[in-house]
């Protein structure tokens, strides 16, 4: 192999060599107990504060089928 083929046939190996790189995968940093603790205490509260706003959506949904009931009632009464 003379020295111009040799230096092809680097070249070559060089261009394939970059085709076949890889990305590391990303390094997750240390999450401590502490974090983790209070990442789970901000789920808890949002998913606490979701199921507080799903009740009072329910309960005022509630109170005004009680108002729509009460007002048809007093509508009644004078009637009779």
């Amino acid at each position: 192999m003379n020295r111009k083929q040799k230096m092809i046939k680097k070249t070559a190996k060089r261009a394939k060599a970059r085709l076949n790189k890889h990305t590391a995968p990303t390094i997750k940093k240390y999450v401590s107990k502490a974090e983790r603790a209070e990442q789970q205490a901000k789920l808890e509260a949002e998913a606490a504060e979701q199921a507080l706003l799903a009740t009072e959506g329910t309960a005022e949904a509630d109170l005004s089928a009680a108002d729509t009931a009460e007002t048809n009632e007093e509508k009644a009464k004078p009637a009779s």
